[in-house]
């Protein structure tokens, strides 16, 4: 028992460890579908690419260095061995090995060796030349650094020392430049080839999103023309396909609004004549106060039927607008903090018949307002807050529905049917914002509206 209760445990540590691992991974990887992609492509050709450099590099390059470098410490060797026989001219020693192994040679007496060491610590290079040194003399110095194209290498020589200029290519081969242009260039227009083609295949894909986009803020959308890979297109026809279905029925339900709301005017009209031939002063304006909230009741239909507008889409100043219409309300307890100068993209009169209806529902229930208007990095935020009674937590989602009332302080039966703040909202919600209820620092009610830009 105890050992199956530490296999679970071990199999639940795996887990977990697999699930912080996959978060990670998560949290590393591109949002974006074209960089996914590319990463998807670009990661094996890059990886093949490495391996097989790490192939030539170990297999190759480094051992024909080594082979390189070997032979050129050989010749040093065998020329101070022939330095020191005494059959041999001196002079005569030394400009043959000028001439024929590719390296210049001089002895200095009477010096000793430098102790500042001018090489590359981590270079191969210089690891395989001292190496090969270290193998055939015990006093030596060299400098890899100094000079581009030499290697001033110097060997301890009875009271002084050999100085020789040896060309570095004598001790790396110029393969491993041919190698590398030759597996780099391949990789890059691979990869180049690979950019274009995404870019291709995703370009469809942003242009659906784009599109989804305007009509999710009540824009204009056109004829969306699908294109791109087959699954691509049929997502494209299909979000085509869903746009007219809505279109059309925001369409049916503006009309049928608009319909009964001008049906109802005339017998409306003709009861309001009627009326002016009754005596009876105190009947009529009972009967008169009705009509006009009937009239006004149809004035919000109207309203509410038109809030799917067919304006077009502008940049418009919205701190202006918002402004503008605190102004109208110039009687009331209105404070603002209103920033110069901020610019959305959207329907300028829906936007101000929103912030109309909402200044109208604090008004009617507050003594005091203060308006304010924030800009984020990506977003608008407006804040209307009041102190009146407020809206209960359980009914701030319901009073965003069409005709929604609630029997409280803040419902005014008489005068309204319940489709100011649905306005508001379904305006907002059209511009790809958002809109909620909260309570106010005054203890009544703070709208809190997101808008895009």
């Amino acid at each position: 028992m105890i050992q199956k209760n530490q296999n679970i445990y071990k199999l639940l540590e795996v887990l977990a460890m697999f699930y912080g691992l996959n978060k990670f991974i998560k949290k590393i990887l591109p949002k974006r579908l074209f960089y996914r992609s590319l990463l998807i492509v670009a990661v094996p050709i890059i990886g093949l690419q490495l391996i097989i450099s790490i192939v030539f590099f170990d297999s190759l390059w480094i051992k024909t260095n080594k082979g390189m470098t070997r032979a050129l410490v050989g010749e040093i060797r065998t020329f101070i061995n022939a330095y020191e026989n005494e059959e041999y001219d001196k002079e005569f020693l030394i400009l043959v090995f000028r001439e024929h192994l590719d390296f210049n040679v001089k002895f200095e007496p009477l010096k000793i060796l430098p102790t500042k060491d001018k090489e590359r610590r981590f270079s191969p290079i210089d690891r395989t030349l001292r190496r090969e040194l270290k193998a055939k003399f015990t006093n030596y110095w060299f400098d890899t650094t100094s000079y581009k194209n030499l290697i001033d290498l110097r060997i301890k020589y009875e009271d002084g020392y050999f100085q020789f200029y040896v060309p570095k290519e004598r001790v790396t081969s110029s393969s491993a430049r041919i190698f590398a242009l030759w597996i780099t260039m391949p990789a890059f227009l691979l990869i180049t080839i690979s950019i274009i083609f995404l870019k291709n295949q995703t370009r469809p894909i942003i242009s659906l999103a784009k599109a989804s986009e305007k009509f999710g803020r009540g824009e204009e959308v056109g004829e969306f023309m699908p294109s791109g890979a087959l699954e691509i297109r049929q997502a494209g026809y299909e979000f085509d396909k869903m746009r007219k279905r809505i279109t059309r029925h925001l369409n049916q339900r503006s009309e049928m609004l608009s319909g009964i709301s001008h049906d109802l005017r005339t017998p409306l009209t003709r009861i309001k004549l009627q009326l002016a031939f009754i005596k009876d002063k105190e009947i009529s304006n009972k009967l008169s106060n009705d009509v006009s909230e009937m009239e006004k009741m149809l004035n919000e239909y109207l309203q509410f039927a038109s809030s799917s507008s067919e304006e077009k889409t502008e940049t418009f100043d919205i701190s202006e607008l918002l402004e503008s219409t605190v102004i109208r309300y110039e009687k009331k307890e209105i404070t603002t903090d209103i920033p110069e100068r901020v610019f959305l993209d959207g329907r300028k009169s829906l936007i101000g018949r929103c912030f109309n209806n909402l200044i109208d529902n604090s008004i009617k229930y507050s003594n005091n307002i203060l308006i304010s208007l924030k800009k984020s990095s990506n977003s608008i935020i407006i804040i209307i807050d009041d102190d009146g009674p407020g809206i209960p937590k359980n009914e701030r989602e319901n009073v965003f529905k069409p005709f929604y009332k609630i029997d409280k302080s803040r419902s005014d039966s008489k005068s309204s049917v319940g489709l100011g703040l649905s306005i508001a909202s379904d305006i907002i919600r059209s511009h790809g914002g958002n809109i909620s209820l909260e309570t106010s620092p005054a203890n009544g009610l703070r709208t809190k509206i997101f808008l895009p830009f």
